[in-house]
Order: structure tokens, then sequence, then C-alpha cells
């Protein structure tokens, strides 16, 4: 019985590198850092009118000082403001990708970063609740060495908690699923399918 053997030979080129840039709305981007800004002073004003923190002007948190309620609106307004931003500037910008939904959301952050530095300048990050406090010039000017750490390691968790924020805020409004493991998964039929493309 003869069999008929057929080799196929396929001819394996070397992949040219192709930069793939992410599209960037400056519009959204800062359509959410002004919603994060509002969404923060509105959190921070219901703190003040239900008592959670009182506004100190300026002066650094001295221990013993930060209440339980205000340590709750802090983290949450730092938290949620960021939330509402990065989910603001996604929307805004139509991104149905994760990825730069959560560039978005981070670039919300960013930005928000020397606005909140000029507020301190100003004075005006007390609005916002204790934690933003430690951002102003009169914190560093206290004579409590504790105050002063206290009151930057305070500005330290806002931040990175708004860091956060931001990220899963794009994250959620990009409409896909919040695992790695399905971007994985995706990435790799992705490559399956330009491997037998080429």
């Amino acid at each position: 019985m003869d069999t008929e053997r057929s080799v196929v030979v396929a001819a394996v080129s070397p992949r040219a590198e192709t930069w793939n840039a992410w599209p960037v709305s400056w519009t959204a981007i800062w359509v959410g850092t002004l919603a994060a800004l509002a969404t923060g002073l509105l959190i921070g004003l219901i703190g003040t009118a239900v008592g959670a923190h009182q506004l100190s002007e300026g002066r650094a948190i001295r221990p013993g000082q930060l209440r339980l309620l205000a340590l709750i609106f802090s983290v949450t307004g730092a938290f949620f403001s960021a939330v509402v931003g990065g989910w603001v500037a996604t929307k805004v910008a139509g991104i149905y990708r994760s990825e730069a939904a959560m560039l978005h959301g981070a670039i919300v952050w960013s930005i928000g970063i020397p606005i909140l530095l000029v507020l301190a300048s100003m004075g005006a990050t007390n609005y916002l609740g204790p934690w933003y406090g430690g951002f102003g010039p009169a914190a560093r000017s206290v004579s409590d060495a504790v105050a002063v750490r206290n009151s930057a390691l305070g500005g330290v968790t806002a931040l990175l908690i708004g860091l956060v924020g931001g990220v899963l805020g794009g994250w959620m409004a990009s409409g896909e699923p919040m695992t790695f493991s399905r971007r994985r998964a995706l990435d790799r039929d992705a490559h399956r399918r330009r491997d037998i493309a080429a």
C-alpha cells in the first residue's frame, strides 16, 4: 500500500518590532481630574459638616488628633474621588480596553497632584480632609517632628490610595472583566493568530 506523504514547510520570518501607541484623550483626562477634585471636595465638606474632622488652617496633624471617623472620611475621600476621576475620564474618552482605561485613570491621578500642591500652598486642602493638610507649607513649619511625620505619612497614603482608585475607576469604566488571567489568554490568542497569519 502506497502512502503519500506531504511535507509542509513554513517560512518563518523574523518579526519586525512595531510600536503601538496608546491613544490619550487629554480632554477626557482634564474632565476626569475636575470630577475627582469636585468629588474629593464634596466628601471632605461632608466630613466637616458631620464633625468627622475640623479645619485646622494648614496645621499638621498631631498625635491623637485624627479620629476614626476622620480617618474613614479621608480614606474614602481619597479613594472614591480618584475612582470617579478615572471612571469619568474613561467614559468621556470612550475607551473599551482595560489597559488604556487604567492609563487614563493613572494620568488623572498624576495631573491632580500638582493641582493639590497649588491648593495646599493656598491652604485650601484642609477642605479635602486632614490627610491633605500635610502638603501645605504650614505643615512643614511646625516644630513638632512627630506631627510633621504624621502629616507626611498621611499625604503619602492618600496619594497612593488615590492612584489605586484612579486605576480601578478606569478599569471599571472600560467594561472588561477585572481579572488578569483573561487578559493573558486574549494576548496569547492574539499572538497565535499573528503567528498563523505570518
